[in-house]
């Protein structure tokens, strides 16, 4: 029997499933904070556990964790293309989708999903809140990023990223430093180190690992950009924080700023 006589017949059986489900109204307004980049309203439905509660919620297996991680997977495609039509570079959402959908693999209780869940919207929340603080830039310029962003491990230069363009690498340069406030070699720079930052946080990646990753000249000169950059050498850095576990209160956040 297919698939759609199954369901025709259980669609006209006296014992299926009448539960209501619930209302859009909510789910959408989950998805905008996150999209809009709204901290404080995210966190608050973590800690109300909201996405543990299954009344109005549909029953996708018999399995409670099986279940919890199909809907995982469906709320991280909906905010994963919700971002990226508000705005977020193209692989930046398909990565991070990606990123947690597989750690799905290594989770087998509900609360280790619900966890999962938590840091997984937070962090597109937080990509938000700063994409939308500094949501000014051109065609061009948003095309520049998601270009620095998808070949940030490669040595990227100015004539690169115009020829990827098919524009000038002068206009391309003055743009960039006229939208941003920066070079493009300082936002190559500063992405490169936010990727090191995160290497050296959750990998055993030694320093010149690092460094040939993402393809500065030496090892010594990625010590020198990262020490300018973050006030402290990458060594010091690993120290203090490596294997931090995500922090949904935000502290973690705060001490790095302080």
């Amino acid at each position: 029997m297919g698939y759609q006589n199954e369901w025709l017949l259980l669609e006209t059986e006296d014992d299926i499933d009448e539960m209501e489900h619930r209302q859009p109204t909510e789910e959408l307004l989950f998805y905008q904070a996150v999209t809009n980049g709204d901290m404080e309203a995210v966190r608050r439905n973590c800690k109300q556990e909201r996405f543990l509660d299954s009344e109005g919620v549909g029953v996708l297996s018999r399995n409670a964790v099986t279940n919890l991680k199909y809907h995982f997977v469906i709320t991280t495609a909906m905010i994963t293309r919700l971002c990226r039509q508000k705005g977020m570079e193209l692989e930046q959402a398909f990565r991070m989708s990606d990123f947690y959908i597989r750690k799905l693999d290594d989770i087998h209780t509900v609360q280790g999903v619900r966890d999962l869940h938590d840091a997984m919207v937070l962090n597109y929340t937080e990509k938000m809140r700063r994409l939308r603080r500094n949501d000014t830039n051109s065609r061009h310029i948003n095309a520049c990023k998601e270009y620095i962003y998808a070949h940030v491990k490669e040595r990227i230069t100015i004539e690169d990223l115009a020829d990827e363009l098919g524009v000038s690498a002068s206009y391309l340069s003055r743009l960039f430093k006229k939208e941003t406030g920066d070079s493009v070699s300082a936002y190559i720079r500063r992405q490169k180190i936010e990727v090191a930052k995160n290497l050296l946080r959750y990998s055993e990646y030694s320093m010149i690992d690092i460094a040939n990753r993402l393809s500065f000249s030496s090892q010594s000169h990625f010590i020198q950009q990262f020490r300018e950059a973050v006030g402290m050498t990458p060594k010091k850095y690993r120290d203090v924080n490596h294997m931090v576990q995500w922090d949904i209160t935000g502290e973690s956040e705060e001490k790095e700023k302080e």
